[in-house]
């Protein structure tokens, strides 16, 4: 015991000091593109605020008093944005040169093949000089695609930039303006200028996703568009008759299958009005209260500051639709709190991490990919809400396993009970900012629209901010007077939310190449077909081995289809974000499982779910290394530790497919129950295992034995939950003896 406690009083004094908010800025620059902005300067930023707090006042009034019609209303956003993006976001500088000039070297020459068929299809309705224009704008386009550092300036345009600006916002207003003529008059007719416009807008959106996203789901929208061009050169099954660029252009730009798709739709209608939530009601001080409260819930037990970052991170990541900027938030305070408790650097990043991902798919209000979801399947949030509860509980018992037996496995106690705030005290301080999140999810489980539901909260959230300074001078002295959203704050949270909205949109606009080119080839279900008749070989294949029919060959087929999806969903998150990963898997390989009879909501949470888990999934593991960037550890090891921190809860989906009781769906309180047991049994034999401690130390041969155990409890055949279970009942119970009559504790 007394090693231990030396230990981690060595490690309380090389935790190192907390970093300044500037460090954190920067941090989370370096690790999440979608808030990679440019620390623009003078007139320049206020041109940026004005455009921004114009964007946002849009939206809030729109979800108050009524939208647009739905062209209209997508359109204004698209210009809006599309403007913002090439003066917020900078371009990138040459990191791996030679690699760097190969990439661009091929979006040259995509954007001039763009061109060349746009005039080649147009050659007879259009004058020679416009074909030179739309060749000229591509190899503007090719140009501005070189990674050169005199045009990559970080904090202001470049002469380069200001083109793609005008661009950028004009193919969007040329939609607005000539609506009429477009839409209605000439439907089904378009104008030969109509298509240039829709050729310039697929460089841009290739482009923009490129700079704010990075190369991999620029990647992905330009090989959609070629997959479509060129489909009948390709192989096999995934052959098809192929699309010329005029049938593309008016599919992804002048109708709503493509860039104006149901993806941007939920932006500028949901999920742009939750994220300004966000960032109003973290400016507003709630971000704070989540802490205290955590401190209150978790603090006082063992391993307290690790507990306190789990529930935080919880709380936090239910405003917060970024798990990077959730881990550098929360983790600026949990971290070195960790490891002056005696956690080392590395576990405590990756605790961080790992809870800080759980926020999207923690309830009542998710990240943005859930409101993508209730639209794509029909369904309302509130039902959504519902089904997300077990599988959220589930994260977060996870982790806090794994933290308290890694706590009781080097002995660290709970935080001083003079650290922990007393409930009156923090309720006396903070209830006035609790005020909108319950009048917003109220609104939603009464079935409100969301963005009705997001108008009120962000009402509430301004005015309530100011009801400490009302109620001061007659006495109520204790309420958090510095989280006022004064004018100047306003503004800025205001110019935030837009900004915030930036990177998910272009990203949204990108992966409507791959949807729209998905209704025109039938991608969705040739991949469907191919991951069902891989599975099926591999299941008979397996099935000729396994002694005594234990499992049918159905049930490998379907086991091996759900590992092939998992890993496709882990894959392709690994390096996009949590919202375009899952509209492209659901499009994809969401069917695949509904050839299984999987209900539709949940193949869709269980991709939903695989997704948000890739930014804990090494070697691109995000969350974890903005986390190693705080505590001082080894990125990729803390990766590692955050990945396997997280392999309890990378079951979970599989639990609630084979038991969708556990989300409410076909609803027997026989099933519901033995996955419940069966869930909690599997996650803390897991943990145990992994940690390598229960009540004392675990040999190899248990570990051995409660991992196996562990995942056989995934399923729902009732006499393999039955032995399996007992065999973790029985070596947990036989360590549960041992520890308390003969305590062992390790050192780190």
């Amino acid at each position: 015991m007394s090693n231990s406690n030396s230990q981690a009083d060595n490690r309380s004094t090389s935790s190192g000091p907390e970093m300044h908010q500037a460090d954190l800025d920067e941090l989370i620059k370096k690790f999440d593109n979608e808030s990679n902005f440019r620390d623009l300067k003078g007139s320049l930023k206020t041109l940026v605020t004005i455009t921004c707090v114009v964007l946002s006042v849009f939206h809030i009034y729109t979800a108050g008093f009524g939208l647009l019609n739905e062209i209209t209303h997508r359109n204004v956003h698209m210009a809006f944005i599309m403007g913002l993006l090439f003066i917020v976001f900078p371009r990138r500088p040459p990191k791996y040169f030679k690699l760097n000039i190969v990439l661009s070297l091929a979006y040259g020459a995509f954007y001039l093949l763009i061109a060349h068929q746009l005039v080649q299809a147009l050659a007879n309705d259009i004058p020679a000089w416009w074909g030179w224009m739309i060749y000229g704008f591509a190899g503007f386009m090719a140009l501005s695609a070189l990674p050169v550092a005199a045009i990559a300036n970080r904090n202001k345009p470049s002469w380069l930039d200001w083109p793609l600006v005008l661009a950028g916002a004009g193919f969007s207003a040329y939609l607005i303006v000539f609506f009429k003529d477009i839409f209605i008059v000439n439907i089904g007719f378009p104008k030969a200028f109509d298509y240039l416009m829709g050729g310039m807008a697929v460089m841009l959106v290739v482009e923009g996703a490129r700079r704010t996203m990075g190369e991999s789901l620029s990647i992905i929208g330009v090989l959609a568009l070629l997959y479509a061009m060129f489909g009948p050169y390709l192989p096999g099954v995934m052959a098809h008759r192929g699309y010329d660029i005029i049938r593309l252009v008016e599919h992804l730009y002048l109708g709503t299958e493509g860039i104006y798709g149901i993806a941007i739709g939920v932006v500028a209608t949901y999920v742009f009005h939750f994220v300004l939530f966000g960032v109003l009601a973290q400016a507003s001080g709630l971000g704070q209260l989540f802490i205290e409260l955590a401190t209150l819930v978790a603090g006082r037990y063992s391993g307290g500051p690790a507990k306190v970052s789990v529930v935080s991170s919880g709380f936090f990541g239910m405003i917060s639709g970024s798990p990077v900027a959730n881990t550098v938030t929360t983790g600026a305070f949990t971290i070195p709190m960790m490891k002056k408790y005696g956690f080392s650097g590395r576990f405590a990043a990756a605790t961080e991490a790992a809870s800080s991902c759980g926020g999207q798919i923690t309830p009542p209000i998710m990240g943005a990919s859930a409101f993508v979801m209730a639209e794509m399947l029909g369904v309302p949030y509130s039902e959504l809400i519902l089904v997300a509860i077990i599988p959220a509980a589930f994260h977060y018992l996870a982790t806090l396993c794994m933290v308290h037996f890694e706590a009781r496995r080097l002995n660290l106690k709970g935080m001083p009970e003079e650290q922990i705030p007393r409930f009156s005290a923090v309720l006396a301080k903070h209830w006035h900012q609790v005020i909108p999140l319950v009048v917003m999810v109220t609104l939603l489980l009464m079935q409100f629209t969301p963005f009705l539901a997001a108008f009120w909260g962000i009402i509430l959230t301004i005015v309530c901010s100011y009801i400490p300074l009302v109620l001061r001078p007659i006495g109520f002295t204790k309420l958090d007077h510095e989280s006022t959203l004064t004018p100047r704050r306003l503004i800025d949270g205001l110019e935030e939310g837009a900004k915030q909205s930036i990177a998910i949109t272009a990203a949204c606009a990108c992966v409507g190449f791959l949807l729209g080119v998905t209704t025109l080839t039938g991608l969705g279900f040739k991949f469907s077909g191919a991951v069902v008749g891989l599975a099926s070989d591999f299941g008979s294949t397996l099935a000729a081995f396994i002694p005594f029919d234990l499992v049918t060959e159905g049930s490998l087929t379907l086991f091996i289809a759900l590992i092939l999806v998992a890993l496709a969903c882990i894959l392709m998150g690994a390096g996009i974000p949590t919202t375009p990963t899952y509209i492209i898997l659901a499009a994809i390989v969401a069917p695949a499982l509904d050839d299984f009879g999987i209900a539709l909501l949940a193949s869709h949470f269980f991709i939903f779910y695989y997704g948000v888990l890739a930014d804990v999934t090494p070697p691109v593991a995000l969350a974890a290394y903005a986390g190693a960037g705080i505590s001082g550890s080894d990125p990729m090891k803390t990766g590692v530790t955050a990945f396997r921190l997280s392999m309890g809860k990378a079951l979970v989906p599989l639990m609630f497919i084979y038991a969708p009781s556990l989300l409410f769906l076909n609803f027997t309180w026989f099933e519901f129950s033995l996955a419940m047991i069966s869930g909690i049994l599997c996650i803390i034999a897991l943990s145990a295992a992994y940690i390598g401690f229960f009540s004392a130390p675990i040999s190899k041969v248990e570990k051995t034995l409660l991992s196996l155990a562990g995942l056989s409890l995934v399923g729902n055949n009732p006499w393999l939950i039955l032995i399996a279970g007992a065999v973790v009942l029985a070596i947990l119970g036989r360590n549960y003896r041992v520890g308390h009559t003969h305590p062992v504790i390790e050192t780190a």
